[in-house]
């Protein structure tokens, strides 16, 4: 078709028409994007929390999307409106034999709470989870250690939501019950093992990190910081949660944070920001992390919290080493299953997203004696 001068030319001089298309491609295909993004919106747009003071980046950013479709467990929460007792109700306690706990209910506020920890816990398993002869209508025995352990929880849970008030509904009225913990499952997500060592290639210090586990959530930091701070020392007390001399080439003085204890704390509080789905400063002054007094409102809350994570491990987990079976307890030493603040709060700033789960459970909302049941009173009269 062309004059062989010309195809010869043409060979000896080859001229490279793909670099400009692919970048005449690529930038129409960007401005085709920033088109869609202007005319339908940001599909990773992102809401902020402001934690401190404009300006200074103390925010915490959450994907629209993810607070629009929620916690999916919040649905299937249940709850039921109390019964108001009438005077001369006979109790629990006088109805029912080996009832240690819940004796002063009225029999239908009892079964009331013992159908919900069944929805809580074991839906599917049903009663027979906690009572071998439920099928006989014997509820009475401790044949299984499942209700031996319901049993302390319960406790459990009326002391969170009676003592750790601070804590638990320092915003507004939240509460626990069974159900913040297990999901409508029989053991919750998140709980968690003494693992030691787990870098067998590695002796001291590095034994115990340099592995990206699960428990140092994909780092490479120390697995052990939940036992080393949670669990009592065994010269008593709890390890200090701080880091190392913020000065270069301090002389060392007794009693200072060490730089293993500086990875320690880095590693619970990337632990913190995990379970909360937040970022360091939902807590802390990005300027001055060591400033106590710069810190936010929500540094006091979670400070809260490790205590009660403390008392709740020491006072009504750890007891019950003994009470479980062996398919239950932890793979290396063989421990009790412990929970801390991703057991609860799953992700969220609050479990559930700051549903109010107490508010018709008054019976897990005391230590002793009957239950308020004022308010449904006032209902029922107006």
């Amino acid at each position: 078709m062309f004059p062989k001068w010309f195809d010869k030319w043409n060979d000896d001089n080859p001229t490279n028409i793909f670099g400009p298309a692919i970048a005449v491609g690529a930038l129409g295909g960007a401005i085709f994007v920033a088109a869609m993004i202007v005319a339908w919106g940001q599909p990773y747009a992102t809401a902020a929390q402001q934690t401190g003071p404009r300006g200074t980046g103390m925010h915490v950013q959450e994907f629209v999307s993810d607070l629009e479709a929620g916690d999916p467990t919040v649905i299937d929460y249940y709850t039921d409106e109390p019964f108001v007792p009438e005077e001369g109700e006979e109790l629990a306690g006088d109805i029912y034999e080996n009832v240690q706990v819940l004796g002063d209910l009225t029999d239908a506020n009892f079964n009331r709470l013992m159908g919900a920890i069944t929805q809580w816990v074991a839906p599917e398993e049903g009663c027979t989870y906690c009572h071998a002869g439920a099928a006989d209508g014997n509820y009475a025995d401790d044949d299984l250690y499942t209700k031996v352990v319901a049993r302390n929880m319960l406790l459990m849970t009326r002391n969170i939501n009676v003592n750790w008030d601070a804590h638990v509904n320092a915003n507004y009225e939240v509460g626990v019950t069974c159900y913040t913990c297990h999901r409508g499952q029989p053991v919750p997500n998140n709980v968690w093992f003494r693992v030691g060592q787990v870098n067998s290639n590695a002796e001291g210090w590095p034994a115990i990190q340099n592995r990206a586990t699960m428990t140092s959530n994909f780092t490479s930091l120390p697995s052990d910081y939940l036992e080393h701070y949670l669990l009592e020392a065994e010269d008593g007390g709890y390890n200090q949660i701080a880091v190392h001399d913020l000065e270069s080439r301090v002389q060392q003085q007794p009693g200072d944070p060490l730089i293993q204890q500086t990875e320690r704390t880095y590693a619970f509080m990337n632990y913190f920001s995990n379970s909360l789905g937040v970022n360091c400063v939902f807590c802390h002054n990005s300027r001055a992390f060591y400033d106590g007094a710069q810190n936010t409102p929500q540094w006091g809350t979670a400070s809260l919290g490790i205590i009660m994570v403390q008392e709740m491990i020491s006072e009504y987990l750890l007891p019950l080493e003994d009470v479980y079976p062996e398919n239950r307890l932890g793979p290396v030493f063989g421990d009790a299953p412990l929970a801390a603040c991703r057991t609860c709060h799953q992700g969220y700033q609050q479990p559930m997203q700051g549903l109010n789960v107490i508010a018709n459970w008054p019976e897990l909302n005391v230590i002793d004696g009957p239950p308020d049941y004022s308010a449904w009173e006032e209902a029922a009269s107006e």
